[in-house]
């Protein structure tokens, strides 16, 4: 039996909801389709932002033959037929869902036949390509992100799926609460409706019913869609300035929607930017953290995630290397770059090697003239920074 989802998967990319940066008019997948020409690529996003959705458009709008497999279900043999179906029809999309899962015996074989053209190899990924792909199939393949999307944009397909549901009734406040639920994943609200529709006395699908479906808290989006972001600013500004239990409330809020990515993207930016140097230590216990979270999974990774969340909270706090580093970054966005001393460039006898001095330690100039005298990095007042700033210093007597 067909699934909601796939009963009305769109064949054209005008009817794709969303990803407005890669359809619509001059848009680079429209132009691909109003030019009939396709290349290999990998579609890279979070679950239901239309990966799929977007692959069987294309096939079906250039009416090429095409052909569905996964990197984890399909065996070896399944990609050999592909690539004999390839051979004989002269061409073929081979559409490979977690593509980061493709193990080397598959990639080995498709690479000749991606390379000469035979196959069109659209990889369908949930996971960073750049971190999880390998290179010899990366680097043969265009990579485009897809966009979460907005609640907007699912209650746009959930009232468009209310036409293949017949004798359904339901309210406005029901639509926006199953895409509210979905946090952003189509499919997601495709098989709530969907559900819905069939558990509801009559086809009547109201709050209630929902509810009784999916009781989670709604608080993760707001009517202004910023409900996500907010929450992960409020969990910064949290860990910033101190407060363990504002930190603690808003992890949970986090954790209750299962969304771990987002928490390990955002506590890894405060670790560098907001503790930073006044506790170095804490980005490599974050990392140990976040493989311990993955390894165990929820509901156990809540508990390494709320000691780390702890530890960080408590931690002091310096931004003294994201000040730096802007600092530097502004005197080149100005144009104060200037030629690199002569003196340090690969292979200058005049070059004074630091190891050869007392201490490890010589005064020589490493910046271009017109910035010699420039000072970027401002040491703040802890106890790693003053030790460090001291070890400098001791360093530089001769």
């Amino acid at each position: 039996m067909k699934i909601l989802a796939d009963t009305i998967r769109p064949e054209k990319l005008s009817d794709i909801v969303g990803q407005d940066h890669l359809i619509g008019k001059d848009k680079i997948l429209t132009n691909l389709v109003k030019n009939k020409k396709i290349f290999s690529m990998i579609l890279y996003g979070k679950p239901g932002t239309g990966k799929t959705s977007i692959a069987y458009a294309l096939s079906k709008e250039l009416g090429l033959r095409t052909k569905f497999l996964n990197a984890t279900v399909n065996n070896k043999e399944d990609f050999d037929n592909a690539i004999n179906e390839a051979k004989f029809y002269g061409d073929l999309i081979l559409v490979v869902d977690e593509i980061h899962r493709m193990n080397k015996d598959k990639q080995d074989l498709l690479l000749p036949y991606i390379e000469n053209g035979t196959i069109i190899l659209i990889g369908l990924t949930t996971s960073n390509p750049y971190h999880k792909i390998n290179p010899a199939i990366r680097s043969r393949l265009q990579i485009f992100e897809l966009h979460e999307l907005s609640e907007n944009d699912i209650i746009t397909v959930l009232k468009k799926a209310q036409k293949s549901l017949d004798g359904i009734t339901i309210d406005n406040k029901s639509i926006k609460r199953i895409a509210t639920l979905s946090s952003g994943d189509v499919r997601s609200a495709l098989n709530l409706l969907e559900v819905a529709y069939y558990s509801a006395s009559n086809h009547h699908i109201t709050e209630e019913v929902i509810k009784n479906i999916n009781s989670k808290p709604v608080f993760f989006h707001d009517k202004n869609e910023d409900g996500h972001y907010d929450v992960l600013s409020a969990l910064q500004k949290s860990i910033r300035g101190s407060d363990v239990d504002a930190t603690l409330h808003y992890i949970a809020r986090l954790i209750e929607v299962e969304d771990l990515d987002s928490i390990y993207r955002r506590l890894s930016v405060i670790a560098y930017e907001d503790i930073g140097l006044a506790n170095p230590g804490i980005g490599p216990r974050l990392d140990a953290a976040i493989n311990a979270s993955e390894r165990v999974g929820l509901p156990e990774a809540r508990i390494i995630l709320s000691e780390i969340a702890i530890e960080m909270a408590l931690s002091p706090k310096s931004n003294s290397a994201v000040v730096a580093i802007d600092n530097a970054l502004n005197d080149i966005h100005k144009g104060s770059v200037g030629n690199i001393p002569k003196h340090i460039i690969n292979g200058n006898p005049d070059y004074k090697y630091p190891h050869n001095y007392k201490n490890d330690w010589v005064l020589q100039q490493y910046l271009p003239d017109n910035l010699k005298n420039a000072k970027y990095y401002y040491k703040k007042d802890n106890l790693v920074e003053n030790n460090l700033n001291k070890v400098h210093d001791e360093m530089r007597k001769q």
